[in-house]
């Protein structure tokens, strides 16, 4: 028998559903949204729905967008001749928040990860390699997470990228071993982006 009226428990296991909730975080969210008017809960629920429709990925880097083209790309002011290759769309955010890097940016959707079952058939390798063709590209920097699966990430990258004659990278080690990029402070990851190194 649920421990909740089947409304509130199914609210409740939808919170469960996010990364990082548990049970006891998943009942008090559901319990806050009871608390909101009529007004504020169909405003959530709208927002919730309207990101699903409306939240796109970028044709060129793989960012998240509302257009064909994500604002990074968009923007002509930006350096074509390096990519900073990431893991998701959290760690662009991050390191946008420096406003030190002028490249582009490319967003894999993931790490190699053999005990998840991720390999590089599910990430957004081939079309960092076709943005490789172009000849326009002089630099790749590799800004997986300093952690295994971004490791092996960044020398699967290495391996393919450094025979088309283009400089590999990686980004220094300002950020904590087993650290995510979402969670390291602007000076931490200006460290880095200035203390990278070839490959």
């Amino acid at each position: 028998m649920a421990e909740y009226i089947l409304p509130l428990e199914r609210l409740i296991e939808q919170f469960r559903h996010l990364p990082g909730i548990g049970r006891k975080t998943a009942v008090r969210l559901a319990f806050a949204v009871l608390d909101f008017s009529d007004e504020e809960a169909f405003a959530f629920s709208d927002a919730v729905r309207a990101a699903k429709e409306q939240v796109k990925t970028c044709r060129v880097c793989q960012n998240i967008a509302d257009g064909e083209l994500c604002p990074i790309c968009a923007d002509e002011e930006r350096d074509r001749s390096v990519i900073c290759v990431v893991e998701d769309a959290k760690a662009v955010m991050s390191l946008e928040k420096v406003r030190e890097y002028r490249g582009v940016y490319h967003v894999l959707h993931g790490a190699i990860s053999p005990m998840s079952g991720v390999g590089p058939d599910k990430l957004k390798i081939p079309e960092l390699i076709a943005r490789l063709g172009s000849g326009e590209v002089r630099e790749v920097i590799i800004a997986t997470n300093p952690n295994v699966d971004g490791e092996a990430t960044a020398m699967y990258l290495t391996k393919l990228i450094k025979p088309l004659g283009i400089k590999v990278s990686r980004l220094a080690y300002g950020i904590p071993v087993g650290g995510d990029l979402d969670y390291a402070d602007e000076v931490t990851l200006m460290r880095a982006l200035e203390g990278r190194r070839s490959m």
